[in-house]
């Protein structure tokens, strides 16, 4: 039998909140023997602009103009959604202690640094506690996931893991979100290139970030390259097998299905399309992420060629994307990623 609360931690319900990024976690700690107000921060900034030098309602007006035109969000819908997330960082300062329940993967470990950014300029930080559960592998479990894969015991199991963030890593963290949010990406180099031990999961998560630049050769991002090479391996899949493939090739996990639809749906209504979705000619772009995840995808002879090297996506088709705070919208991106060389170069 559980010990009343009270038993199992000695604070008020109102001493410590809670950032999760998303429902999943949030709903199990809810349910979990873990005192204290229980709040999301679920922006996934590995996709769409994070322009540098924007105050809290520049960002919000720029964020919910991308999430608008690339999600099922009218305008006022995504301004609302980015609210909360805006009303769960400006209720920290009223709690004695933050906790922040993140995954090692890229999109955690970007609201980490923009939120660690973000209290890092409280006036009255230091009279503030916050603290962080992060982990890349759960005691007895072969292949963890992260935190949404646990029970509620199980989160309550980590609370006493959760140690008062640094000095060390707000410092860590403030550099490298005017890395990711510079448009110059080799910021972003110059972070992984220190001692980022503070925060064990950042550099292979940035990393990660610049695998999703055009590569050089092809042009093809990490994502659309896995995406062609398991078409040319099975042949033919579902959207939502497809999906699962690729994450096979992941490790940590890298986006959710409907951002992985959104990449699917751009590489078939290229100019040149680089892969076929069956069953989708009456779609409009609009329809795409909600609709495809049964139809079955196939390779185009265009996306075999891309594939090989023998043609580069971007200069076929263009690109208009934003990563982190780099704009490429050009025939010719500026910033290639050289997977030979584990590093950004840019075009001659």
């Amino acid at each position: 039998r559980r010990p009343p609360r009270s038993t199992l931690f000695p604070y008020t319900t109102l001493f410590r909140s809670h950032i999760t990024d998303g429902e999943s976690v949030a709903g199990t700690l809810r349910e979990s023997a873990v005192p204290g107000e229980v709040r999301v921060y679920g922006d996934l900034m590995y996709e769409g602009p994070a322009p540098a030098g924007l105050d809290s309602r520049g960002w919000l007006e720029v964020r919910a103009d991308f999430l608008s035109k690339s999600s099922y969000f009218t305008r006022e819908e995504a301004r609302h959604y980015l609210e909360a997330f805006e009303a769960s960082l400006e209720a920290c300062p009223k709690y004695g202690e933050t906790v922040l329940w993140l995954d090692h993967r890229l999109s955690d470990q970007l609201i980490l640094i923009k939120l660690l950014d973000r209290f890092s300029r409280l006036q009255n930080r230091s009279a503030l506690k916050f603290s962080l559960i992060c982990l890349g592998r759960y005691p007895g479990m072969d292949h963890f996931v992260g935190l949404g894969q646990l029970t509620a015991d199980q989160l309550t199991s980590l609370v006493d893991t959760g140690l008062q963030i640094s000095d060390a890593q707000f410092r860590l963290a403030r550099m490298a979100w005017n890395a990711f949010t510079s448009p110059n990406p080799s910021a972003i180099e110059h972070v992984i290139q220190q001692d980022t031990s503070s925060l064990p999961f950042l550099a292979a998560a940035l990393r990660r970030h610049l695998e999703q630049f055009p590569s050089v050769g092809s042009g093809l991002s990490r994502t659309e390259q896995q995406i062609l090479s398991a078409l040319r391996e099975h042949g033919s899949l579902s959207a939502i097998k497809l999906f699962f493939a690729v994450q096979q090739m992941e490790d940590p996990l890298f986006m959710g299905d409907l951002s992985f639809f959104g990449i699917l749906k751009e590489m078939a209504l290229a100019h040149h399309p680089l892969i076929h979705v069956e069953g989708t000619s009456q779609l409009g772009p609009e329809d795409y992420a909600r609709s495809i995840a049964r139809s079955p995808v196939m390779i185009t002879e265009i996306g075999q060629r891309v594939l090989d090297g023998q043609l580069d996506h971007v200069k076929l088709n263009g690109t208009d994307r934003w990563l982190g705070g780099v704009h490429l919208n050009e025939s010719e991106a500026a910033w290639r990623w050289d997977a030979d060389r584990s590093q950004l170069i840019t075009s001659p």
